[in-house]
């Protein structure tokens, strides 16, 4: 009897350093799970970390190579832009000549200080010149009749109408004018408008409307005018089309004063909320009534102050006339035009070609409304004085207010009522912020509901229970075999291993759970602020449309034609 229980105190003896082994195995295999666990966190970091800085390399290395063809493009525009301007310089520059021979004949003859011997023999050798330009034998012709050879004068004047009819007409009106030769002047523009047609007209009608505007052409020769315009309106607006035509072209005109968003503006709404695009289209769109404003009135508020007298003004009517609108050298001048703008957009090619496309100040022919909307929009690159410019804009009035009117309308369809949200896959509808509170238990639903699904994928695995059960069987038998106790301790021991592993992982999901509830819950409270902002800066800039169409409706072209020229020296006898 007592060797049977010195026998059993051994065996558990040798039991208990089994279980102390294997607690202490189990020990160890925790500690090597809870590294394992810390290296894969670790390595999960840095992959992300990897993730994130090869999406920063790629983007940088975009924004480089973008910079770097911007870069090009500005130097390869800065270097065409030197030839083409050479090129000008090579095939024209003797144009330039001619044309200061003209505005020196007229201000010699004003004070006979040079002889008309002189003058004849000047004038002859830019005829040799210049064998293709219109002005060459305008000045052979202007240099015989202040010489009093009318057959010599009658023979330059022909040459140079067959040269140019257009222009040749226009600049004798002009000449005359400042001779206050008025019959000839008028004779000249009836002529030259007898050469018009408003659907295509020549670009040096831009001079004719610079000078009516400015008072030069006199009492008679504005109501001619006047009256010559009012039927090219007439006319282009009974073609079919032309007032759909009218509004696409005068919403180009606007639209293109329209400026982005600051990128830093609604950072959170760009982020979260996928109706982010209207959002963005509408503010900019209201954004625009200011804007549009401000460029028109800034126009009204300047003063116009014509120049002291009818030499000056119509010296510098031809200057513009015969230096800025030659059918040779308008390819360069186009090319010239574009590469300014490439430079202008810092090498941004395709913002440059929608600048250029949408100008259209450089084409041979435009109608007369186009001419008009080039005038107000683009009256630096359209050659235009300020009185054409407000003129232009007073007689498009009914036309710009059609066009802003349908652009405010269209601007406000396109506000969104409902500004949906998406956060981390949760998604939810506002209109102004409002329902703050309901939003918030709805994001904490969706996380919830998230949290118990992830929580409910963690299961344990069926080899642990086939371990449990495996223990039990063991512990069972156990009872008539003593030692197979130890496997049922083992396989208890992988089975609570299992049960532990299974707890962290559970602990792990609940605190990625907090800390992305308190991430969305961040976010949607931020997006919330910015609809509120958003809704509030749309409508007050949404209320500064009516501002420009009261604007329009208190000007009208009569108010910008003026008639400070109608006393004039006679120059040319």
């Amino acid at each position: 009897m007592s060797s049977e229980r010195i026998i059993y105190e051994a065996d558990l003896g040798r039991i208990e350093n089994g279980l102390k082994v294997l607690e202490d195995g189990v020990e160890v295999l925790e500690n090597g799970l809870d590294n394992v666990y810390n290296q894969i966190d670790t390595v999960n970091r840095e992959v992300l970390d990897s993730k994130a800085s090869l999406n920063a390399l790629i983007e940088e290395f975009h924004l480089f190579v973008r910079k770097d063809q911007l870069e090009k493009n500005i130097q390869i525009a800065e270097t065409r832009l030197v030839k083409v301007r050479q090129e000008l310089e090579t095939k024209f520059g003797h144009y330039g000549e001619v044309r200061r021979r003209v505005t020196g004949i007229l201000q010699a003859a004003d004070v006979g200080l040079v002889k008309k011997g002189t003058i004849e023999n000047t004038t002859e050798e830019q005829m040799l010149l210049a064998p293709r330009y219109w002005l060459a034998p305008c000045l052979i012709a202007l240099s015989a009749w202040l010489n009093d050879n009318h057959e010599l004068a009658d023979k330059a004047m022909m040459e140079a109408l067959r040269r140019d009819d257009e222009k040749t007409s226009l600049f004798f009106a002009l000449v005359t004018r400042r001779g206050a030769r008025y019959k000839a002047s008028r004779a000249w523009l009836e002529r030259y408008f007898g050469l018009q047609d408003p659907h295509q007209l020549e670009r040096e009608i831009v001079v004719l409307i610079d000078g009516f505007t400015n008072g030069i052409f006199g009492a008679d020769s504005r109501a001619k005018i006047s009256k010559e315009i009012e039927t090219w309106i007439n006319e282009l607006s009974e073609r079919v089309g032309f007032v759909e035509e009218q509004h696409e072209q005068w919403k180009i005109a606007l639209k293109s004063k329209q400026q982005k968003l600051n990128a830093n503006d609604y950072t959170y709404l760009r982020k979260n909320s996928t109706s982010w695009p209207k959002l963005q289209e509408s503010l900019e769109g209201a954004k625009l009534y200011q804007i549009i404003f401000d460029y028109f009135s800034e126009i009204f508020s300047k003063e116009i102050t014509p120049n002291k007298g009818i030499a000056y003004a119509v010296d510098a009517l031809l200057d513009t006339l015969v230096s800025k609108f030659d059918e040779e050298e308008l390819p360069n001048r186009r090319d010239e035009r574009l590469l300014s703008l490439i430079i202008e957009n810092d090498g941004d090619k395709v913002a440059a070609q929608q600048l250029f496309d949408d100008e259209k100040t450089l084409e041979e022919r435009v109608s007369f409304n186009q001419l008009l909307t080039n005038f107000a929009m683009h009256a630096d690159v359209s050659n235009a004085s300020l009185a054409t410019q407000k003129y232009s804009i007073s007689l498009s009035k009914n036309w710009i207010k059609s066009a802003y009117d349908d652009l405010t309308v269209k601007n406000r369809a396109i506000v969104p009522v409902d500004i949906d949200l998406e956060i981390d896959q949760w998604k939810g509808t506002t209109q102004d912020g409002s329902n703050e509170d309901e939003l918030i238990q709805s994001l904490d639903y969706h996380i919830e509901t998230r949290r118990k699904d992830a929580l409910s994928q963690v299961k344990l695995k069926l080899k642990y229970w086939i371990g449990l059960a495996g223990g039990l069987m063991f512990a069972y038998l156990g009872f008539s075999t003593p030692f197979l106790f130890v496997f049922a301790l083992i396989c208890a021991g992988y089975f609570y291993i299992g049960k532990k592993d299974v707890a962290k992982r559970k602990d792990h999901i609940r605190k990625d759970y907090n800390n992305l509830l308190k991430y969305c819950r961040e976010e949607l409270l931020a997006s919330l602020v910015e609809v509120v902002d958003w809704r509030e800066e749309y409508k007050k800039e949404d209320e500064n449309s009516v501002k420009f169409t009261e604007f329009l409706d208190s000007i009208s072209p009569e108010q910008y034609t003026f008639s400070s020229h109608d006393v004039a020296r006679s120059v040319v006898n």
